[in-house]
């Protein structure tokens, strides 16, 4: 449908390989020609009546081609007819499997698709529509799509990672979960980040500040615990075993650590080949420590210092860290941020509403920044909740202590329950230190769901990505409406069945977090879709269903296939179920 037009484009250089030259056999592009800004493939086609499939091996040829002589940051145009590339934006939609499934073939050579618009003749230097096979009848281009690739980050594979702090006056060190690798130390919340979640809590912090007298707590909270959690589940915890080390002299203690020390190593000892901890997976460890999941402990801390002061608000902030089930707003890691008061008994309602009606006004001041979407805010008595309307935040806090309302917040794109998304828990404890007639209040509230919800990010995995695009949007730490530039990634869908072991609990949490852990968060979805119970044995079966997707980065059919053998192996091993 088009004569021999520029496929390979350098623009300002003015290099072009149309598709009727041939190089000599043997020849490729020398290394000063293989610098491409913009490659186009206009409506490619194996020819004559080739399938879905020939025409698929083609695009992935082409792709794997353009990798080698495309700049780090140019861009693959490809034009289908309407209805090829198998994405929601063509209209009508092929079914996938009868479609190019485009997305999937670039996901192979490591693209992903950052932009799609309609295909238009005139914007293609060199392109002229000859007809339908250089007949009279003119090649329809109605509907056709123009779709933009970029490259995409490499998907990471990180060393153990060693981490030295102190506790209780000693310093200790111990391997931070594989998990947790690349989120336990990336400083969103410094003074030089521009990342969406410092902004949330600057902003915050500066209306509440109009209202209180407000103090920001300096010193850092360890981030290990010692002992146990009232009736936190055991399988929510990141348990930790410390690393053999002598206790170090006074001097040496006396100097302390202002922060903890982070650095990567080529193995540990208390780990195997692929990063696991030598401890199973929903055992307890006889030494109970605990990467910290709340900043609470430490709020009630700071309110037995001598230098707290009632009526002033102190703010204590920083990661915390939780395993959880599997869903695009449950994160095992997320920034806390508690603001403490100590008021006089009888007054605490009153301060109670000023700090929500203050954190409400700072919220809906900068999401009428961000969008036009509508946003709510509202107080919500902690008993008008049932348990199964809690989100995981929620229901962690709920065991943590007694809750009196919750920070509920709603809009018109979270797709969340009639209620909202919890985001915030306010409680109240009494204040013996100084005096019996004062009554601390806390009030606490997750920063990543504030942002996702403010700046419309669909999937909490995007606060964490290394892509620059992502932090490109918020220039100067102002929030905007986030745009994907992952449009449409594939997704793969795999089956695990197997037997549970005999008279054990099957620990949901712990066969989540190893799912996280091999596939390095690529799996967005984790559902239990059969069981049976054999009458005979009384044994249990099991069938779950994973679905691999990325947000961020390309991830091929044949990466998702690794990943869930390594997945059917670690379950056997961590969880002792046998593989049907």
């Amino acid at each position: 449908g088009a004569a021999p037009g520029p496929p390979i484009t350098a623009r300002g250089a003015g290099r072009y390989l149309h598709p009727a030259q041939r190089l000599p056999e043997g020849e490729r592009l020398l290394p000063k020609h293989r610098e491409f800004d913009c490659i186009y493939f206009n409506f490619p086609h194996c020819g004559r009546k080739a399938g879905v499939v020939k025409n698929r091996e083609l695009l992935a040829h082409f792709f794997h081609s353009s990798a080698e002589v495309l700049t780090e940051e140019g861009e693959v145009h490809v034009a289908l007819c309407n209805g090829q590339g198998g994405t929601p934006a063509d209209q009508p939609r092929r079914e996938w499997h009868n479609s190019w499934q485009i997305v999937a073939v670039a996901a192979g050579a490591g693209f992903i698709l950052s932009n799609v618009h309609p295909f238009r003749a005139e914007t293609i230097h060199g392109y002229k529509c000859t007809g339908y096979r250089s007949q009279d009848k003119s090649f329809c281009v109605e509907g056709a799509l123009n779709h933009i690739f970029t490259r995409s980050m490499p998907l990471l594979y990180f060393k153990p990672m060693i981490c030295e702090t102190e506790l209780e006056s000693r310093k200790v060190s111990f391997q931070v979960p594989q998990v947790l690798v690349d989120k336990i130390n990336r400083g969103f919340l410094e003074l030089n980040s521009n990342h969406p979640v410092r902004t949330v809590k600057e902003k915050l912090t500066a209306g509440l500040r109009q209202a209180f007298p407000l103090q920001n707590t300096n010193y850092c909270p360890s981030l290990l615990h010692e002992g146990h959690l009232n009736d936190v589940c055991h399988s929510n915890i990141f348990w930790i075993i410390l690393s053999p080390e002598e206790t170090p002299s006074t001097e040496e203690m006396s100097n302390g650590l202002a922060k903890p020390k982070f650095s990567h190593v080529d193995f540990c000892r208390d780990t195997d080949k692929n990063g696991w901890v030598n401890v199973q997976e929903g055992c307890h460890i006889s030494k109970r420590y605990y990467l910290r999941p709340s900043l609470l402990p430490y709020a009630h801390a700071i309110t037995q210092r001598g230098d707290f002061l009632p009526g002033t608000l102190h703010v204590l902030s920083g990661p915390v860290f939780r395993k959880c089930l599997i869903s695009p707003y449950s994160m095992p890691v997320f920034h806390e941020v508690v603001f403490v008061c100590a008021v006089n008994r009888g007054t605490e309602n009153s301060c109670i509403q000023m700090l929500v009606n203050n954190i409400k006004t700072s919220i809906h001041s900068l999401h009428q920044t961000v969008s036009s979407f509508k946003l709510s805010i509202n107080l919500q008595e902690a008993t008008s909740f049932e348990t199964a309307e809690l989100n995981d935040f929620a229901a962690f806090e709920s065991h943590l202590s007694k809750i009196q309302y919750f920070i509920c917040m709603k809009t018109d794109t979270s797709g969340f329950c009639e209620k909202g998304s919890c985001v915030g828990i306010i409680r109240t404890a009494h204040y013996e230190l100084v005096s019996s007639e004062l009554v601390v209040v806390f009030a606490s509230l997750n920063l990543d769901l504030l942002a996702m919800l403010i700046c419309g990010i669909p999937d909490w995995r995007m606060l964490w990505t290394s892509d620059t695009r992502f932090l490109h949007q918020f220039p100067r730490g102002e929030l905007r409406l986030f745009k994907s530039f992952s449009l449409y990634p594939p997704s793969y869908v795999h089956d695990v069945s197997f037997w549970v072991p005999d008279g054990d609990q099957f620990d949901e949490v712990a066969f989540h977090t190893i799912a996280r852990q091999v596939s390095g968060e690529m799996v967005i979805s984790l559902q239990l879709i059969d069981s049976f119970q054999q009458s005979e044995t009384r044994r249990k079966s099991l069938c779950y269903r994973l679905t691999f997707q990325s947000c961020d980065k390309a991830l091929s059919r044949q990466e998702v296939a690794e990943m869930q053998l390594l997945f059917r192996k670690e379950i056997n091993q961590r969880l002792r179920v046998t593989l049907r």
